[in-house]
């Protein structure tokens, strides 16, 4: 096992930049879309509207849309006849951020409204009860719903990092440029290479045991 390891990483020397492109895109896609996310949760969790019950279902079909349709949808943006294709993202590390953001959002956006309705509506009402301007009773829906909204942000790294479909489409899984774990994983697989392909899931599996641990010893000490 050590002499596979070492011959491993003799043969496949990239594999580093592989996983760290892989940390980057997915936590820069998990930072953008639980900033969005839970200010957007946030305030449709404390105000009823006419829309609000059309928003939840749309969120929650784009939830569930196959990330194929995402990437399909970023691939045409940005293409050299998209719209934004005057920008050159395509094949970049940027597209495939901007194609996990959109599959992301979603994901902490209907579960932050999901989780945390009830208590923002407690919370906001105490807090008007003493005076708190909206500032103020954002910062403390925050706090006091820290436990829930950290699960959710959880959730959205996990959904991130197993990515391949949207970032192969629009990164191209280009070596030294837009190859992640994932895409890594899969392009081995193709050529037959099995224990080379697991032992990198393998990889990818301790590194999201770990981020999501960290996650939850934050949780933990709150």
């Amino acid at each position: 096992m050590i002499d596979f390891i070492r011959d491993f990483f003799t043969t496949y020397n990239d594999i580093f930049s592989v996983i760290t492109l892989s940390l980057i895109v997915s936590l820069s896609s998990t930072l953008i879309s639980s900033c969005l996310g839970l200010i957007l949760g946030i305030y449709v969790s404390l105000n009823d509207f006419k829309m609000k019950k059309t928003i939840m279902r749309v969120t929650n079909t784009l939830m569930s849309l196959p990330p194929v349709l995402i990437g399909l949808l970023v691939y045409m943006l940005l293409s050299r006849k998209g719209p934004l294709g005057s920008l050159q993202l395509l094949f970049t590390p940027l597209a495939m951020i901007i194609s996990q953001t959109l599959l992301v959002l979603p994901i902490i956006f209907g579960l932050t409204v999901s989780s945390i309705s009830d208590i923002c509506k407690e919370v906001e009402f105490t807090c008007i009860s003493l005076g708190a301007n909206k500032k103020d009773t954002f910062i403390t829906i925050l706090y006091e719903c820290k436990l829930q909204l950290l699960s959710v942000i959880t959730a959205g790294f996990g959904r991130a990092i197993s990515e391949v479909g949207a970032v192969m489409m629009v990164g191209g899984n280009i070596k030294g440029s837009t190859r992640v774990m994932t895409t890594y994983i899969a392009l081995e697989t193709g050529k037959g290479n099995f224990n080379e392909a697991v032992f990198i899931g393998i990889v990818l599996l301790f590194i999201s045991f770990f981020v999501n641990t960290v996650l939850y010893k934050l949780k933990g000490s709150e």
